[in-house]
């Protein structure tokens, strides 16, 4: 009896095969499915049933003890995982040496491959495993890394690796920021602290700086006034004039680093323009004999 139809079954979509009197195959083609295999345990299964003129059928699918292998189809994606860099953002700069890096990693077909995670800190070797802590989000992870040694102060570049169980690799992606734990320099060279002047217009002036993270801001405050800005020279220098008041000053001199790192520098100046007084002069003795050593005795007081 002769073998009447034939046909192939993928993933729901049926295809017809025709016999082949040159080669004597039965074939047919057809479209592979959208998505990996590898989530559906690494492959679609292929059922093929033929039927004889007699209507007899038979039926083999990728579980048959001898062709079950011939009959799993490995279909793979071509798209590769998404990766986003989260923290830090590019430029940032950080205050915490040993900051906690986030990306994301998402593919919607095949999947993440966690093995494949990985994170490189500026020309060192490139971190991978459980070292990375990898929280399950929807088509990927969330991944968080601290490093186990402190960055040193200034500017660092991270890249961040990872591919799908096809091993489609995503473009890597990086990012620069720049680590400032040390605050900005101050030095006040006027007024000196606690000094006494009959003068109400006091300057202040100095110096400041900061290496990693220049500009630097400054503030300068009289007692419980106002912060006031001050322009800081390209040198670092500035001044600014304050009018005190009459007894004891505080002035709050603060630098501000582009990390929010702070310096701040206090000077207290004492404004006395009252001048001493004279009463109850005394000159013993009065008058006196010529050659005659004489006292004078004053009470003298100053406010």
């Amino acid at each position: 009896m002769a073998v009447a139809r034939a046909q192939a079954v993928v993933n729901g979509v049926t295809i017809n095969l025709a016999y082949n009197a040159t080669s004597k195959k039965w074939s047919g083609s057809g479209s592979a499915p959208t998505k990996s295999s590898y989530p559906k345990g690494g492959y679609y299964n292929v059922t093929l049933t033929a039927w004889d003129e007699a209507g007899n059928k038979t039926t083999v699918d990728a579980t048959h003890t001898t062709l079950g292998s011939a009959l799993r189809l490995v279909v793979k994606e071509l798209t590769a995982p998404v990766l986003t860099i989260t923290y830090p953002s590019a430029s940032a700069r950080i205050i915490n040496n040993k900051p906690a890096i986030t990306w994301t990693v998402t593919d919607n077909d095949s999947g993440v491959n966690p093995n494949t995670i990985g994170i490189t800190i500026d020309s060192g070797t490139k971190i991978t495993g459980t070292s990375i802590t990898k929280e399950a989000v929807s088509e990927g992870y969330k991944c968080t890394y601290t490093p186990g040694s402190a960055l040193s102060d200034g500017s660092h570049t991270i890249k961040v690796d990872a591919s799908d169980y096809d091993g489609n690799a995503a473009t890597q992606k990086s990012v620069t920021f720049i680590i400032d734990t040390i605050p900005p320099t101050l030095n006040i060279s006027a007024p000196a602290e606690g000094v006494k002047t009959n003068n109400a217009t006091v300057t202040v002036s100095g110096k400041t700086n900061d290496a990693t993270s220049a500009p630097v801001t400054l503030t300068v405050k009289l007692n419980n006034g106002t912060a006031e800005n001050v322009t800081v020279g390209t040198d670092g220098a500035f001044n600014k004039s304050l009018t005190l008041v009459e007894g004891s000053n505080t002035i709050t001199v603060v630098a501000t680093d582009a990390a929010g790192k702070t310096t701040t520098i206090t000077r207290t100046v004492v404004l006395d323009t009252h001048a001493p007084a004279f009463s109850d002069i005394v000159i013993t003795p009065n008058p006196v004999n010529v050659g005659v050593s004489f006292t004078v005795s004053v009470t003298i007081t100053d406010t």
